[in-house]
């Protein structure tokens, strides 16, 4: 809808359908979703890690939760691609790569604190260092698309048997049954619990939004890449996801603008840019930011899933190792983390880049007599 339109009034719908996706996210956080994070790919990825036990013992209880807004979007993205006859099983496209940029994108995220979906919703709360954690990111995405015009590729999926696609769907799946029966997988019943709307309510809105979001193709990268390309309507729905959001908090009394004292935030202007850099660069070298991989992993992508657990292991690395940032600011571990991580992901386009201009221009000197 909005990556293809048949028409500016197609897009236009698109464009309204985001918006709508903020005003729903705004809504979990009323109904008891942390702070600027109705959805957040990374961080839900980060607490579904903990509710496996993959971080360490003393945050299990603390972030150990599978959200059902997880769930939701992957299962909502692919109820949607069935009722339209469109789920098709893909898979067969540097899958170990995609891992690879899926780890780093979830460090970097969580030294920003958020995935690029969530960062939208905290500008939309009135953080402003968001803001330049947008201008990094921003950065990062022109960059990852430099790269592309000189001939980089993640590679195209192919259709695959439906068991090479079912690995989203089903994971989601399972993980939510059992989150049901209790025990580690469900949300902890001590004071440290992490907080959550109710659960009906966000089953409901995650099954929204992952239709939606399947429905549109939004992507936040796409969004940051039409900076420099035409069209713009991704753009214009990242503004509407934004406008959305702040409206609703606003009528809600949730907003709240300005620096300091911001909500699962820190006030680190440098490591919000770079960190969303990272987030930026991996996210344009994988195909789609990390909420974008969790709904074409619902669509039957399984290398968007490979990605998907990529980011769900660079949650937990990032808080194991101590890489995660808090309200007083990344750790001097997770900057060089950031720059370590900056540093693989540029080897690896350079290298990918390099491969692919080989293929196209032949072994040297081939045709000459």
């Amino acid at each position: 809808m909005l990556r293809s339109p048949h028409s500016p009034r197609t897009a236009a719908l698109g464009v309204a359908l985001v918006g709508a996706v903020g005003v729903l996210c705004a809504l979990l956080v009323v109904q008891g979703n942390p702070p600027n994070m109705g959805v957040c790919g990374a961080c839900f990825l980060r607490d579904a890690a903990g509710a496996l036990g993959i971080l360490p013992p003393p945050l299990v209880e603390k972030l150990g939760y599978v959200r059902p807004e997880l769930v939701g979007v992957v299962l909502g993205a692919a109820a949607l691609a069935l009722g339209r006859r469109r789920w098709q099983a893909r898979a067969g496209s540097h899958a170990g790569s995609r891992f690879f940029l899926g780890v780093w994108m979830g460090v970097g995220a969580l030294v920003f604190l958020g995935c690029p979906f969530r960062m939208l919703q905290r500008l939309g709360g009135g953080d402003g260092n968001a803001l330049l954690g947008l201008v990094g990111f921003a950065g990062g995405v022109l960059g990852g698309v430099a790269f592309e015009r000189r001939g980089y590729t993640v590679g195209k999926t192919a259709p695959a048997p439906a068991a090479a696609g079912l690995g989203g769907p089903s994971a989601a799946a399972l993980l939510f049954v059992a989150s049901l029966l209790g025990g580690v997988l469900g949300p902890a019943a001590a004071a440290a619990a992490p907080a959550r709307a109710p659960l009906a309510w966000s089953l409901a809105v995650g099954l929204a939004v992952g239709a939606i979001l399947s429905a549109t193709g939004f992507c936040a990268v796409l969004a940051a890449r039409q900076l420099v390309l035409r069209p713009k309507w991704m753009l214009l729905a990242s503004v509407a996801l934004v406008g959305g959001y702040a409206a609703t908090s606003a009528a809600f009394g949730t907003f709240r603008a300005g620096f300091a004292g911001q909500p699962v935030a820190h006030t680190d202007g440098l490591w919000n840019a770079v960190s969303m850099a990272l987030v930026g660069l991996c996210g344009v070298l994988a195909g789609g930011c990390p909420v974008r991989q969790l709904v074409m992993a619902g669509e039957g992508n399984g290398d968007a899933f490979v990605t998907s657990m990529g980011v769900l292991l660079g949650g937990a690395v990032a808080h194991g190792l101590g890489l995660a940032s808090s309200a007083a600011g990344p750790t001097a571990r997770g900057q060089v983390a950031v720059l370590l991580g900056l540093g693989a992901a540029l080897a690896h386009a350079v290298g990918i880049t390099r491969a692919a201009r080989r293929a196209a221009t032949g072994p040297a000197g081939a045709g000459t007599g």
